[in-house]
């Protein structure tokens, strides 16, 4: 009797990225997520987030999708669904953009600065990251470079080897239209990005 063989292992893209992230392909609907994670009111510190994604190579990436997940001002997670009849003020916590979406195969959140979720913890963005080549979704964080007494507390950050800990934190920048923030997230090589098991 012959035995089937095994299926071959698929990458998680870049099939599901037409409909989870249409802007980028030229669609003409709308994705159930976006870069904006708050409304116009939304109480905190606006921030924006640029970045971009770089093989082992120091190629940029594209065609990956992105995904923030974070919490608001006071430090708190959104648990409720979004009101389909949201206010101004809404913070919605979660976002998503395709790195095609930008000159450059940038990415770009716009968003606030996130409080303590916990004691001792640092303001963090959680990351997730979903492209070609990769056989399963990447985790990892994004930290503030001018949190640095926040940061040198933080358990997770603190986890890390030393040398580390810098691919998490976003370094500060100026723009005329506020305070922002820039990470690169390498995905191999000396710089690889710390990645976590979630």
């Amino acid at each position: 009797m012959e035995r089937l063989r095994q299926t071959p292992s698929q990458t998680v893209g870049p099939f599901f990225a037409y409909s989870l992230t249409a802007v980028q392909y030229g669609y003409p609907y709308d994705s159930i997520a976006s870069n904006m994670l708050i409304g116009p009111d939304t109480p905190g510190e606006r921030i924006f987030i640029t970045g971009r994604i770089l093989d082992g190579q120091g190629q940029l990436v594209p065609d990956a999708v992105v995904e923030f997940w974070q919490a608001d001002s006071a430090g708190n997670y959104r648990t409720e669904p979004i009101n389909p009849d949201r206010t101004d003020n809404e913070f919605i916590g979660f976002g998503r953009v395709g790195t095609g979406t930008q000159p450059g195969a940038v990415f770009r959140f716009e968003t606030i600065k996130p409080g303590q979720t916990e004691p001792n913890s640092a303001p963090h963005i959680n990351i997730i990251l979903l492209m070609r080549g990769s056989l399963r979704a990447l985790y990892t964080r994004l930290y503030f470079s001018d949190e640095t007494t926040a940061n040198e507390q933080d358990p997770l950050l603190n986890a890390l080897p030393p040398d580390r800990r810098g691919t998490l934190i976003a370094r500060s920048v100026k723009s005329a239209v506020g305070p922002g923030y820039h990470l690169e997230i390498h995905l191999q090589g000396e710089q690889e990005t710390a990645f976590f098991d979630v």
